[in-house]
């Protein structure tokens, strides 16, 4: 009996110290990652570079994302500059559509004179600035001659980009009740453009890695449309938390906001400091008293953002020259040498949590597993990639990992046709001995 009694003390003396073990012993950044408490639908943080995933709440629901469409409609905007389909000054007249829309002063607009005649840039700088929706519409009219022609190359570059759970239905990311019966033909009355948070991000990160200019008008927080004259409208920007605004964080420059009664109040935010940049996402952010707000959006977007800076720096992981261990050589054939020795060609440095370098290790995946000569210096033999020992690991927005090529560092001749005979000769006794011993060792 007293046996069992001290058995039973020991077990409840060393659980807690077991439990206060455990928890002391967790990374710092989980606990970090776990006291976000976001107040959101979904959220998403990535680095702006590589793409790399460094949290993520609810990412693959698709849900409204009302104005963040913007960046669609800028992404084919820039991508039609670009080819030369559409001209910065080139003049936009205006529709029976986008006048009427324009006037309604409930949404985000600049007003637009009935016959009047505005230039795409200015249009443009209405869209991406003060969220213009009727301005939108136009540079969408622009593109495609209507809007249902322009969704469906909404949809279409969607696809392409690899985007998932999406769905566009107008330009502008309002939804269809607000366009007073104008509406894209082949869309329903009361539709809304819907996507998953990790596509919109996916669709950030491609608007500014292919055209980085749209950071240089979604970082102006306030100008004058049609400056000097009888139309002129101050446009302040709805991303509050660029500089000089109520919310204003460190180094954000952009991105889009988003805002209906369908997606309440959203927010894609990019912001660069301490030499790296990242993109958040937040949809259909509440506050404490479960509403949904401007400051929600931008509080969670704060947190995001301290998060990813404070937690996460960009290290240096493999060093070029790095030797992968038990593989600094490749095996030889018909060579003066019988192996040659590869190492990494390029550093590889990624946005990791600052504590967490160790966990990642270099994997080294061959071309071939032995090589013929001559051989050539800097013959690329493989690739070399991370992978994480333990924890959590999001991966990447894209198919792209952290990875670089394996090379030769030294060259190898081909030996001489008396040697690769000689060497021929030897490797067939060599075979001929092996199935000697092996055929005797058989009968015994």
């Amino acid at each position: 009996m007293k046996k069992v009694w001290m058995t039973s003390m020991i077990k409840w003396l060393v659980l807690p110290m077991f439990l206060v073990s455990v928890v002391c012993s967790m990374p710092a950044a989980t606990k970090a990652e776990e006291s976000l408490n976001l107040n959101v639908d979904a959220a998403i943080l990535i680095d702006a570079e590589t793409g790399k995933i460094l949290y993520e709440k609810n990412s693959e629901t698709a849900l409204g994302i009302a104005s963040m469409t913007k960046m669609m409609t800028e992404y084919l905007l820039f991508e039609a500059i670009a080819e030369g389909k559409v001209t910065w000054d080139q003049q936009y007249n205006v529709t029976e559509y986008t006048y009427k829309i324009s006037q309604d002063r409930r949404l985000s607009n600049v007003p637009l004179r009935e016959d009047g005649s505005y230039s795409i840039q200015e249009l443009y700088e209405a869209m991406a600035i003060y969220s213009a929706n009727a301005a939108t519409i136009a540079i969408a009219e622009t593109i495609a001659g209507t809007e249902d022609n322009f969704i469906k190359l909404m949809n279409e570059k969607a696809a392409e980009m690899g985007l998932e759970g999406y769905k566009f239905v107008n330009s502008s990311g309002l939804n269809n009740e607000d366009l007073q019966g104008m509406h894209p033909a082949s869309t329903n009355a009361s539709d809304e453009n819907v996507m998953p948070a990790k596509s919109v991000a996916i669709l950030a990160y491609y608007l500014m890695k292919d055209f980085p200019e749209v950071l240089e008008t979604t970082k102006i927080p306030k100008k004058i449309f049609r400056e000097g004259t009888s139309d002129a409208i101050e446009m302040s920007n709805w991303n509050w938390m660029l500089p000089g605004l109520v919310y204003e964080y460190e180094g954000v420059d952009g991105l889009k906001t988003g805002t209906t009664e369908f997606a309440g109040h959203s927010f894609t935010a990019t912001a660069q400091k301490n030499g790296m940049r990242v993109i958040s996402v937040v949809m259909k952010a509440v506050g404490a008293d479960g509403k949904g707000s401007y400051k929600a959006r931008f509080d969670a977007t704060r947190a995001l953002l301290d998060y990813g800076f404070s937690q996460f720096s960009k290290e240096e992981i493999v060093p070029a020259g790095f030797k992968i261990p038990k593989q600094a050589t490749l095996k030889v054939e018909k060579g003066k040498e019988d192996t040659v020795a590869i190492a990494v060609k390029e550093p590889i440095s990624m946005i990791i949590k600052t504590n967490e370098k160790e966990l990642y290790k270099p994997v080294f995946t061959p071309t071939k597993e032995t090589l013929e000569a001559a051989i050539k210096k800097d013959t690329v033999v493989g690739k070399v990639h991370l992978e994480k020992s333990e924890g959590t690991d999001y991966g990447y927005i894209t198919d792209q990992a952290a990875e670089t090529d394996i090379v030769t560092t030294e060259a190898v001749e081909r030996s001489s046709w008396i040697s690769l005979m000689f060497q021929g000769i030897g490797k067939f006794f060599g075979n001929l001995w092996n199935s000697t011993t092996d055929f005797i060792g058989g009968l015994f």
